[in-house]
C-alpha cells in the first residue's frame, strides 16, 4: 500500500492554494485603510458565524442554512467601520457586469443579484486621512480589489489589514493552507484587528507558536508561552482605541452543505482564541466566514470529515493571524513585531 504524506501547507500557502479560489487587495495609503476581496471561480456554498460584541456585517442573514440563497458570489472584508460596507457595492457592481450572481428566472434586460456578503473592521482612528466627505474610498478600494484578485497577494500591512492594529502592535493581513493526509486542503484568511494581544507576555512568542508549522511566523517555539490570569501581553490600554475587530474567511474545496459550512466556521473561530488574548469582547466584531469551492466529496464519514475539516480550519486560522502581525510593518509611533 503506498502511504499518503503527512498534512502540510500547501504551495504558497495562502487560502488560495483551495482550488477554485483567489484573492483580490487594494489599500488608501492615505486614509489608511484597505479591503480583501475573496473571489471563488464559480458560485461557492458559504457559512458565517459572529461572535464579537460591536460585529459590522452586510448579507450574512442570507447564509442561514433555511434561507433561499445557497451560495455566494464573492466575500468583502475590509476596514473603514460602517464606511467600510460599500465596499461590496463596488465588486456587486463589478460581478454584475460580468453576468454573475444569483437569479430565479433569466430574463432579457433583468441583471443577476451577485451575493456578496462582506464585514468590517474599525480602522478610522489610526490616524489616516479620512476627509473624504460624502465620497468615502470603499467602493472604489472593493472593485479594485476584485479585479486584482489572483492566486498571489501580499501579507502584513495589506488589503483589509492595512490599517489594522493587533493591541498595541501594528496589525496586518494573513493566510495560511494545509493540505491533509488524504487531500483535502484548507486555508484561512485573516485581517487582524484585535484588541487582545497575539503575543505572550514579556517576549516575542506568539500565541498560536504551537500550531507553527515551517518556521512560517519567526519559528520561537512555544517556550515563552506563559501568562497569569489577568495578563494578556500588549492588548490595547488606549480606550479610544479598543474599537476593534477581526474579521476572517476559511475555505475548503470539500463539498459542504450550508450547515456544513456554518459548522466549519463556528470551529474556526476557535482559531482566533488560540492566537488572539482576548478575544470576542463586548467592542470586538469578530467575524469568521466558511465557504466551499466544492470540488472532492466528504465520503461516508462525513461527518467526521467535517469534524476534521473544521478544525484544519482553526489551526490555520490561528497560523494566519501570526503571519499576519509577523510580516507587518512598522508605522511613525506604532511598534510592529520585529521590533519586539
Amino acid at each position: 500500500m503506498t502511504e499518503r504524506p503527512p498534512a502540510a501547507p500547501g504551495t504558497r500557502n495562502l487560502i488560495t492554494d483551495v482550488p477554485g479560489l483567489k484573492v483580490g487587495q487594494a489599500h488608501d495609503a492615505a486614509a489608511r485603510t484597505g479591503v480583501t476581496v475573496i473571489l471563488p471561480d464559480d458560485r461557492a456554498v458559504a457559512g458565517c458565524d459572529v461572535r464579537g460584541g460591536g460585529p459590522g456585517t452586510r448579507e450574512t442573514d442570507a447564509l442561514a442554512p433555511e434561507n433561499l440563497v445557497d451560495a455566494i458570489d464573492a466575500i468583502v472584508l475590509s476596514g473603514g467601520s460602517v464606511y467600510g460596507l460599500a465596499a461590496a457595492d463596488g465588486v456587486v457592481g463589478w460581478l454584475g457586469a460580468q453576468g454573475r450572481g444569483y437569479g430565479l428566472v433569466a430574463r432579457p434586460g433583468v441583471p443577476p443579484s451577485p451575493v456578496v456578503p462582506a464585514a468590517i473592521l474599525y480602522d478610522v482612528a489610526n490616524g489616516g486621512d479620512r476627509n473624504w466627505g460624502e465620497a468615502p474610498p470603499y467602493r472604489h478600494l472593493g472593485r479594485a480589489a476584485v479585479t486584482a484578485a489572483g492566486l498571489d497577494f501580499d501579507l502584513g500591512t495589506a488589503g483589509a489589514g492595512y490599517g489594522a492594529m493587533a493591541g498595541e502592535l501594528k496589525g496586518g493581513t494573513g493566510s495560511a493552507s494545509i493540505v491533509s493526509a488524504d487531500g483535502y486542503t484548507v486555508g484561512a484568511v485573516v485581517a487582524v484587528n484585535s484588541f487582545g494581544s497575539v503575543v505572550a507576555p514579556g517576549g516575542r512568542t506568539f500565541w498560536a507558536a504551537p500550531f507553527e508549522l515551517d518556521a512560517e511566523f519567526g519559528g520561537l517555539g512555544a517556550a515563552g508561552l506563559a501568562a497569569g490570569p489577568d495578563d494578556w501581553g500588549p492588548a490595547k490600554a488606549d480606550p479610544v482605541q479598543r474599537m476593534n475587530t477581526t474579521i476572517a474567511c476559511v475555505a475548503t474545496d470539500a463539498i459542504l452543505t450550508p450547515a456544513q459550512a456554518k459548522r466549519v466556521a463556528i470551529m474556526a473561530q476557535d482559531g482566533l482564541a488560540r492566537a488572539i488574548r482576548p478575544i470576542h469582547a463586548p467592542f470586538d466584531g469578530d467575524v469568521v466566514f466558511a465557504l466551499s469551492t466544492g470540488r472532492q466529496p466528504l465520503g461516508e464519514a462525513a461527518d467526521f470529515t467535517v469534524a476534521r475539516l473544521g478544525t484544519l480550519a482553526a489551526d490555520c486560522l490561528a497560523r494566519a493571524v501570526a503571519r499576519g502581525v509577523h510580516a507587518a510593518t512598522a508605522w511613525p509611533g506604532v511598534r510592529a513585531w520585529s521590533d519586539l
